[in-house]
Parts: C-alpha cells; sequence; structure tokens
C-alpha cells in the first residue's frame, strides 16, 4: 500500500520531527510512506477574507497538482465524517483495493483546505471536533494509518 500525505507548511518543533519520524518507520514495515510538505501561501498579519480565500486558491493548486487521479484522496477537515479507528483502517484497506492501491491524505494550513480539494475527496475525514494545530494533526495521522495497518495485520498495537 502506498500512502501519501501532502500538508501545507514544514514540521518545526523537533519534538514533532522525532513523532513523525517513528510513525514513519512503523508504517515503513507495512507499506511505503511519502510525505509531501507544500509551502503555506503567504498571508498579512491579519489578512482580509479576499486574501485568505485567494490563499486557500493557491495552495489548492499546488495540492491538486500533486494528486493523481486514480488515488483515494482524503482531505481532513472540520465538516468531514468522524470514523473510529476500526472503521479508519477499514476505509485504507478499500483504498488498498482501488485504483492504484495508494491513499493520500491533505492537511490545511491554519485556514484549512479550499473547496476545489475538498470536493475532489473521496471521502472527507475529521480527526475531531476540536480544533488542532496541523502539525500535530499530521502526527495524529500518522498514528492512525500505523493503527490501521496494526488492526488488519492482528498485531497487540490497537486494543
Amino acid at each position: 500500500m502506498n500512502i501519501e500525505i501532502i500538508c501545507i507548511g514544514k514540521l518545526k518543533d523537533r519534538f514533532f520531527e522525532e513523532a513523525a519520524a517513528e510513525y514513519a518507520k512503523r508504517i515503513g514495515a507495512f507499506g511505503k510512506l511519502k510525505i509531501t510538505e507544500i509551502p503555506a501561501a503567504f498571508l498579512p498579519e491579519n489578512p482580509q477574507e479576499a486574501a485568505i480565500k485567494a490563499a486557500l486558491q493557491t495552495e489548492a493548486a499546488a495540492i491538486l497538482k500533486r494528486t493523481e487521479k486514480t488515488s483515494a484522496i482524503y482531505p481532513l477537515c472540520i465538516e468531514g465524517e468522524l470514523l473510529s479507528s476500526e472503521d479508519f483502517a477499514a476505509e485504507l484497506q478499500k483504498a488498498a483495493l482501488k485504483g492504484n492501491g495508494k491513499a493520500v491524505f491533505v492537511i490545511g494550513g491554519s485556514y484549512g483546505l479550499a473547496e476545489e480539494v475538498k470536493a475532489k475527496g473521496t471521502r472527507r475525514i475529521s480527526m475531531s471536533p476540536m480544533t488542532f494545530p496541523h502539525r500535530l494533526a499530521r502526527i495524529m495521522l500518522l498514528e492512525q494509518i500505523y493503527r490501521a495497518f496494526t488492526i488488519h495485520n492482528n498485531r497487540k498495537y490497537h486494543k
């Protein structure tokens, strides 16, 4: 299985980098993982709605340029579906059997994702009704991907 995470921005804190590296290593035992970081579009300190929309469109163009039409695309957004770990694992398994066997997860920046990216999604997913920084969302997603693989491979990690 091929997994790609496309995200706006970089991990800037060492503890996030270490956590991401650890989960990437664990996921590597089950499939191929690629993380694509796209620079956030520039916005002034207190941007107007039009500036935010333009930035989201710039980021959307960069995101969509990197997705394949045959991939299952999962935008992470607040209005997405809440899934249990088991349901998430089943969705990942379904993606493995479709198209080119690649699942692409998309994490937006501070202002989320453009509607155009969400519309291209196979299924919108929400991590929680709470708001998290996108750097933490990446770690949470990596952990759930690893957990999904352990569920399907009957490993003890998932209890």
